[in-house]
């Protein structure tokens, strides 16, 4: 993500190290719509990988170490790895910066777990088709991709940033081999909860929920 709103998050962080607010979609600790699912499942990594996108300051990621996963976390915000860098000083996770636009080639097809909590709907809404695909190519043959996202309705005006999902740009990350296996409305319908599944089969990969 180059520009606007990239520079706009950098200063967010930024403004948040030097004493102002926090950034108003820092929860502080992992998101609760992320901890639900994961207890409902039965979430354990068993030395699997796990994804997070637009980590921030690391929250979820160190949630999803916690479980068993070897996670990485990426932000496209310098200070925002900076300071999960520093608030987990003994961290197992990888922390990395990295534009959702322009990821690593061989993070193809490579995380049993990837969490898309939203990062998509900080971006301008045309740029949510592409980060959708290339989110969705990160997935490894079995593995999940989970999507959390604020909702609104078909057709209803938004000024953004953020600009929060239809139904239909949650379905975008689906494709003929990353299956959306469910898709729920929670947080009395403020919110999505999708969870898609790869086909195809890998030598270490199993599902990750039953």
């Amino acid at each position: 993500m180059t520009g606007e709103p990239s520079d706009m998050f950098e200063a967010i962080y930024a403004g948040a190290e030097a004493g102002a607010a926090k950034p108003p979609w820092d929860y502080g600790a992992p998101r609760p719509q992320l901890v639900e699912w994961a207890e409902a499942h039965g979430l354990a990594g068993d030395g699997r990988e796990a994804l997070v996108v637009g980590c921030g300051y690391g929250a979820d990621a160190e949630f999803l170490a916690l479980r068993g996963f070897r996670t990485t976390g990426f932000d496209f915000a310098p200070t925002a790895i900076a300071g999960a860098r520093r608030k987990h000083p003994a961290t197992a996770v990888t922390y990395l910066v990295a534009d959702v636009l322009n990821l690593p080639g061989e993070w193809e097809g490579r995380f049993d777990l990837v969490v898309e909590s939203l990062t998509v709907q900080s971006m301008a809404p045309p740029q949510h088709t592409v980060a959708a695909r290339t989110i969705a190519a990160l997935v490894a043959p079995k593995g999940t991709l989970l999507v959390l996202a604020t909702a609104r309705e078909e057709g209803s005006e938004v000024t953004g940033p953020p600009w929060p999902l239809t139904r239909a740009e949650v379905e975008m990350f689906a494709d003929s081999e990353l299956i959306l296996r469910r898709l729920e409305r929670i947080e009395s319908g403020a919110w999505w909860r999708a969870e898609l599944s790869r086909q195809g089969t890998g030598p270490t990969n199993r599902p990750l929920g039953p």
